[in-house]
Order: C-alpha cells, then structure tokens, then sequence
C-alpha cells in the first residue's frame, strides 16, 4: 500500500488515546524487520531514519530511505517513513524528495531562546513541503550560573508552561518530552515521572512524543500511553535483539561464515520484540 503520513498515524492515536509505535532502522534487516513485527501485530508503524544513521551509512539518506519506500510500499499494514534528530538543514531538505512524510528537528542542545528560533525556521519550512514536524524540548538548569541540561540527558525535564509557549512560538506538530527516559538505555530501569506527563498533556493540544523508550518497562510504557503519549520511539531494544540473538547463533555454531544465516536470525528477534512491544503498547492502563 502507499506509504502513510506520519502526521495521520500520530493524530489518530492521539484521538484515540493509544500511541503508533516508531522504530529506528539502520539496516534493511531492520527495517524487514520492523514491517513484519507490525504486521504480525496488525498495526500501523512508523519506520525512523535518524541521523546518526545518516552517518552510518556514508553520510548518505538515499539508500536507506529507498529501501525503506519500497518494503513499507509492499507492506500489509499502514507505514510511514519519519526522519529522526535532525540536526542539519542539509539533511533537513532532503527529507521531501526521499519519501518521509515527517521530520524531527533537533534543536535541544542549543538554549531555549536559540531552540524556539531555530525550530521555528523548520516548521515554517517543513510546512511549506507538507511535512508533519515533531521537536524536542527538555531542558532545565541554565540558572545562576548553571549550563542548561539538554532534552537528552539524565534528570532533564520538561516545563509545561515553557512547552506551551515554546509549541506556539514554533508552530510544531508534535512535541518529545523529557519525563525520566533516557537515549541508549540497556536496562528498562527508567522511571517516568507520570505527574508530570499529565500536567504536560492538560497543557498541551499536540500529540506527545516519548524517546528513550527501550529503557522504560512494559507497565511504564502503558501508563504512559494511559496519560498522553501518542507516539513512543524504539531504537536500542531492536539493536539488543538483534545483537543477542546473532551472538547466541555464533556462539553455537563457530564455524558459520554465511552472513545470511546469522542476520535471519538476529532479524527474526527484531521482530519479534517490535510485535511484542506494540502488543504492550495496546494494553489498557491497570
């Protein structure tokens, strides 16, 4: 089927409140991967190039973005294609003509004024190309003397009056909020701060947006959605998934050289783990 807009998958699910789970790929296992887990599961999906991605694959989108086009082209299920962290106009503009239908501008590292700026140049861009655009906003600190703590580090959280004005002052479609997750987490040991998601949902009329989501156990995950989370990011559980089951595989069968047989396998975990956290993500909150 034709590719979905991001934008559509994410205000359907806010409406309903359920959440569209969005996945980052690296590979084309991954993103084989990605589509089979969803359509095991009979559910939309988001497929995510972020990029460090990018970077990966020789600082070139094409590739990975035409895969991913043409396997979400022949899925069973709604696909969108969403390009995740940017933080380069370069790729930012590259973005139409490769078939993503949304944008993550990443601009939390810079301080809240040069963030609202910056951001505001992208949405009136992306806008003007048809583009859903999602930002980030979760800093703290940057009092008394003190460096602002950007959306991606421990302890950041974000301010719902400053959300608020910040989603004026840009105009974007969809806002990642920082409540207790964390990039790159191994353990699902984060703890979200639920209070504040509630007080960010009430005073906000644009889906949110949870990154970090591989740390995050399975009941943290429901509750969140439970409390306004319309979009929930997976990256790090795939790669473990992954990483684990072709470590298993070669370490019973030392002797195997055929790539084939050993990503089939690591692929076949991802998806898996992408059916099984869709299927968490549908649970009703206790």
């Amino acid at each position: 089927m034709p590719l979905a807009p991001t934008g559509e998958l994410v205000t359907r699910a806010a409406a309903a409140r359920s959440a569209v789970a969005a996945f980052n790929v690296i590979t084309l296992e991954h993103i084989e991967a990605v589509i089979a887990g969803a359509e095991s599961a009979g559910s939309p999906v988001v497929l995510q190039v972020s990029e460090n991605a990018v970077k990966y694959r020789y600082g070139r989108l094409l590739p990975l973005a035409r895969a991913a086009v043409a396997a979400a082209e022949r899925a069973d299920v709604p696909v969108a294609l969403h390009l995740d962290h940017v933080q380069s106009d370069d790729l930012l503009r590259q973005a139409p003509d490769a078939g993503f239908s949304s944008v993550m501008y990443d601009a939390a590292r810079l301080s809240y004024t040069d963030n609202l700026a910056a951001t505001r140049v992208a949405a009136d861009w992306a806008h003007g190309q048809g583009l859903w655009i999602e930002a980030e906003l979760g800093q703290i600190g940057g009092k008394d003397g003190r460096p602002p703590l950007d959306a991606h580090a421990p302890g950041a959280r974000t301010d719902p009056g400053r959300a608020r004005d910040f989603v004026a002052g840009t105009g974007v479609d969809g806002l990642a909020v920082a409540i207790g997750s964390a990039h790159a987490m191994t353990t699902r040991t984060a703890e979200l701060d639920h209070g504040l998601l509630r007080r960010l949902t009430a005073a906000l009329t644009v889906p949110l947006v949870l990154h970090g989501s591989s740390g995050v156990p399975d009941d943290g995950l429901v509750a969140a959605v439970g409390g306004g989370i319309a979009k929930v990011n997976v990256g790090t559980a795939l790669n473990i998934a992954m990483t684990g089951a072709i470590r298993a595989f070669l370490a019973a069968r030392p002797d195997a050289v055929d790539s084939r047989k050993y990503l089939s396998v690591g692929r076949e975990a991802m998806a898996h783990e992408v059916t099984r956290i869709i299927g968490v993500l549908s649970r009703t909150p206790a």
